[in-house]
């Protein structure tokens, strides 16, 4: 095999030409072997083969810098650069992790996992170069939806600025941006990479320039020419205007073209972008048809393309679904929004049904929740439906164009908690902290599928910014028996006791019931509170903790600082209780991939300890 002669950076430079092609097959084959064990980002990774060849080919590891946009379609990239002995390991615990990673490797020149980040780190790439006097190249990758976020335009207008060379490519493979419309596009890219006109150019702008009075009047009718003569004929000039040479369209699969492209655009002192058409999925059939399927994907069956463990569970997205569904039918104000997860946040139905009242806004989450705010202001009721861990993108927004205002946006947050195999840049674990420091805000989370159904519900008419937080994976359905309606800022008793009382919220209930249960061998029957509000919380049931309890227990799946727990110790130093807090939570840092159970027991959230903390307290 030619991919096992590839064992460090920079050994492909040493394949001959007529094997490229026979080495991206073999890549594609690698990448579909481990993925379908592993599980992971299937699609993108495929699309980009030729592409990451291409550029192992152009650029010098770890001297020059090459940044990915999002990341999940790097893993060509981490086997050609000295991983593919332990690609075997991706996203697994203690493995190699599905993105980029500066502390994996110095190939890896920027950590990513969330979108349009790559130009804005690419620019410092280029500042950092400048000012050190140093030569390397700098490339940045952006593509597969990144471009619509914010970031990526802010980058982008300033990138028109510089006077060195950054080498940006649009890998577009589902994007409407123009076509290569002739022989003119490719004169237009040999013209304006070459040395020489680059150098006349400059030449004849300076010595215009020192004309007394008209040499500046010269200059400028020049350059209306020239610029609306290229609109005609150069497609991308959205870039041209914002002072940044576009190359292409050109095909994303061919090596030699990509290098040849390469090696024009570094002949320019400013910023290029190198414009791409690649198929997502490219090479596995099943993926080339279903490429949001096989985007990010579970373990699978090569053969059929079935998933292994396909088993069809109920989520709590599902309940979203059905839950937010059925108001719109009731209301004709609810109206649903989501930041290119319409899929994951349970949204394709309500699409559907009510395709006037959705609102997919792209990677733009900060648009997203100012846009909803607009909603609320102009007398409607949104649903804001963002993962965990890209809704803290947002958080000025949330701030100040929601809570500021007191405006009725209704954030439905996805993936709360540790998620898993896709690891530090998705764990959902900060969305407590973030959301509890910001006056006006209420927060709630649901332990099962029926009181999610009961919050929903409470939400529609709830006259304030309101936010219900619930983790990734199937429903529960424990204590479903239990089901007082829902009070503003009130808790609900599920079970009296003595001695300890353990408040958990939402996903925690199971381990809440688990440390009830090893408490019985001590003696122990605590009382068991679903907490319901974290936000605010049931002061009434803590000050009727003091003098009654030795404890309490506060059991979250989120960070100590700025947690449910800390406002509880806060509450009960303030207030002068006796009563001790013991706060199980997760610990203040960024927990990797691995299995979410796994991680739990690594992270503190485990039965034994939290038993084992109890006890020691109590002094047992």
């Amino acid at each position: 095999m030619i991919l096992e002669r590839i064992n460090s950076a920079n050994d492909i430079k040493n394949i001959d030409e007529a094997d490229y092609d026979t080495l991206c097959d073999e890549l594609r084959e690698y990448i579909i072997e481990n993925v379908s064990k592993n599980g992971g980002h299937l699609s993108p990774s495929l699309g980009v083969v030729e592409l990451t060849v291409a550029l192992h080919l152009f650029l010098d590891f770890p001297e020059d810098k090459l940044i990915w946009d999002v990341g999940h379609q790097a893993y060509a990239h981490k086997i050609l650069s000295g991983r593919r002995d332990v690609f075997d390991t991706l996203r697994t615990e203690g493995g190699i992790s599905g993105f980029p990673n500066m502390k994996e490797s110095a190939c890896d020149a920027f950590g990513v996992g969330h979108a349009s980040t790559s130009i804005s780190a690419a620019m410092g790439y280029v500042s950092a170069r400048e000012l050190r006097g140093t030569n390397e190249k700098v490339v940045a990758v952006i593509g597969d939806g990144a471009l619509t976020g914010g970031l990526a335009f802010e980058a982008l207008n300033n990138a028109g600025y510089l006077n060195s060379n950054l080498i940006i490519i649009l890998n577009d493979n589902d994007m409407s941006i123009s076509r290569n419309v002739g022989g003119l596009s490719k004169v237009f890219n040999k013209l304006r990479t070459d040395r020489k006109y680059n150098e006349l150019k400059y030449s004849v702008k300076n010595r215009l320039s020192k004309i007394p009075v008209y040499g500046d009047d010269m200059i400028n009718k020049i350059k209306k020419t020239k610029s609306s003569i290229k609109q005609l004929f150069v497609p991308g000039m959205i870039f041209e205007d914002m002072g940044i040479t576009y190359l292409g369209p050109i095909d994303g699969h061919d090596i030699r073209k990509i290098g040849k492209m390469l090696r024009l655009a570094q002949n320019v002192n400013h910023a290029v972008l190198i414009h791409i058409n690649t198929q997502k999925g490219m090479g596995y059939p099943y993926a080339e048809r279903r490429p949001s399927f096989y985007h990010g994907v579970e373990p699978f069956d090569i053969e059929s393309g079935e998933l292994i463990e396909r088993k069809k569970i109920k989520t709590y997205s599902d309940v979203f679904a059905k839950n937010i569904v059925s108001m719109a039918e009731k209301d004709d104000k609810v109206v649903a929004i989501t930041a290119a997860m319409a899929d994951g946040c349970g949204l394709k139905r309500f699409e559907k049904l009510y395709p006037d009242r959705f609102f997919d806004v792209g990677i733009a989450e900060e648009h997203a929740v100012t846009f909803a705010a607009g909603l609320a202001a102009g007398g409607y009721k949104p649903y804001v439906a963002i993962y965990s861990s890209f809704l803290q993108r947002s958080f000025d927004q949330i701030l100040h164009d929601v809570c500021i205002q007191k405006l009725p946006v209704r954030f439905i947050i996805e993936r709360a908690g540790i998620v898993g195999k896709d690891g530090v840049t998705h764990q959902g674990i900060f969305d407590i902290s973030y959301m509890n420091i910001i006056p006006n805000m209420t927060i709630l989370s649901p332990r099962n599928r029926t009181e999610l159904s009961l919050m929903l519900k409470y939400s529609l008419d709830f006259d304030g910014p309101l936010a219900i937080r619930f983790p990734r994976g199937a429903v529960s359905e424990l204590w479903s028996n239990v089901s007082e309606p829902i009070v503003y800022g009130k808790s609900e008793l599920i079970k009296e006791g003595s001695d300890v009382m353990i408040i958990f919220v939402g996903s925690c209930a199971e381990l809440a019931k688990e440390v009830a249960g090893k408490l019985s061998d001590y003696g122990i029957e605590p009382s068991i509170v679903d907490a319901r509000f974290v936000k605010p919380f049931d002061t009434e049931l803590i000050d009727g903790c003091n003098g009654r309890y030795r404890l309490i227990v506060t059991i979250e799946e989120n960070v100590r600082f700025g947690g449910f727990g800390l406002s509880i110790l806060n509450y009960v130093n303030e207030k002068g209780m006796g009563t001790p807090v013991y706060n199980v939570s997760l610990p203040d840092c960024f927990i990797e991939h691995g299995s979410p159970d796994s991680l739990k027991r690594k992270y503190g959230l485990d039965v034994d300890e939290v038993v084992n903390g109890i006890v020691k307290r109590l002094g047992l």
